[in-house]
């Protein structure tokens, strides 16, 4: 064979090759134009409806910082479980900084100390004056019936002496009347003062108590088992540490049980009424494709929405539950849900 046959046929070959590499092509775009026109009748007829979602867990348990009496509102943290850290029922996850209480309680005892001992001499004091108002009522007692008697005697004397013991004996009613009113207005009064002072060491002693009952209450405790996440910091966009200061209402971290899982995703406005409570869904992870998981649709919602803020497409949106548990199924999984058509 001579060198222009060989040239010859290399090029025969080489043709050959990219027709049929082109053909190949156009039967593979085909084939895929096929299915897409599948997917979208199975869709329109309503036999088979695919969304995309993402996994959450049905129970999920949120520390947000609470307000810890009239004076505290904001605390520090001295102690946070790590991101991720598998936790049991009752377990501390968030330890917050007492100092700023016990000072409290501190200055709270040193006033404590001294209402009692303001009690104690305001008491002292009722107690002796009440005895000197009694004896000088005694006193007066007695005046007043020695008076009665001068007048009483004085009856066959001149005009001018009975005159004067009636003077007496009136002066005398007087500053007895006037004894009496005063020993009841000195009672009225230590009641209320020896109340208001009561009341003060009253409320002295269950602002202590509160401050005590705060301190167990400082370390953040979980309600549930699951997996401990470290909430974001507002202020400095990053996870929660130890030393930072939350102020009250900010959010902490967060324990979902895994035990029990179910899928946040949004359907199109026109497949909506396609959907009912109870219906079946097969749920798929990105990660295992090949893995089905068993779920029905638990919560249909009530507002239509737009998708995003790019797109004018409306939504719904759509809860589906697990039906088993499976320790594969982590919050934040992506997942697809094929939505199964009741017949």
């Amino acid at each position: 064979m001579n060198k222009k046959t060989r040239n010859d046929m290399s090029k025969y070959n080489l043709s050959a090759s990219v027709i049929i590499a082109c053909i190949v092509i156009c039967f593979s775009a085909c084939g895929d134009q096929q299915k897409d026109r599948q997917k979208g009748e199975e869709n329109q007829s309503g036999k088979r409806i695919v969304e995309t979602g993402e996994l959450a867990a049905i129970d999920s348990r949120s520390f947000v910082m609470p307000r810890y009496g009239r004076h505290w509102y904001m605390m520090k943290i001295i102690g946070i479980l790590k991101h991720g850290t598998e936790v049991k029922k009752g377990d501390s996850v968030i330890q917050l900084d007492p100092t700023e209480i016990k000072k409290y309680i501190i200055e709270r005892e040193s006033q404590l100390e001294t209402q009692r001992a303001v009690l104690e001499k305001l008491q002292v004091d009722q107690n002796n004056k009440a005895q000197d108002l009694d004896s000088r009522l005694k006193n007066e007692i007695a005046s007043y019936n020695l008076k009665k008697l001068e007048l009483e005697a004085s009856q066959f004397e001149t005009s001018k002496n009975r005159k004067i013991k009636e003077l007496e004996f009136e002066q005398a009613k007087i500053s007895l009347n006037k004894v009496k009113k005063l020993i009841k207005l000195n009672k009225t009064i230590a009641a209320n003062t020896l109340r208001i002072e009561k009341i003060r060491l009253e409320q002295l002693e269950t602002e202590m108590k509160n401050a005590y009952d705060l301190l167990p209450a400082l370390t953040i405790r979980s309600p549930i088992s699951g997996i401990f996440q470290v909430a974001e910091n507002r202020r400095t966009g990053e996870m929660v540490k130890i030393g930072d200061e939350i102020y009250q209402g900010n959010n902490l971290g967060n324990v979902p049980d895994l035990t029990w899982m179910k899928v946040n995703t949004k359907v199109n406005e026109t497949d909506y009424f396609k959907l009912k409570v109870g219906q079946q869904v097969t749920v798929r992870l990105d990660a295992m494709p090949k893995v089905a998981f068993e779920g029905e649709v638990i919560y249909l919602g009530k507002l239509c929405q737009l998708k995003n803020d790019k797109s004018r497409q409306k939504v719904f949106d759509v809860e589906v539950k697990l039906l088993k548990p499976d320790i594969r199924l982590k919050p934040g999984m992506t997942v697809s849900c094929e939505f199964i058509e009741n017949k």
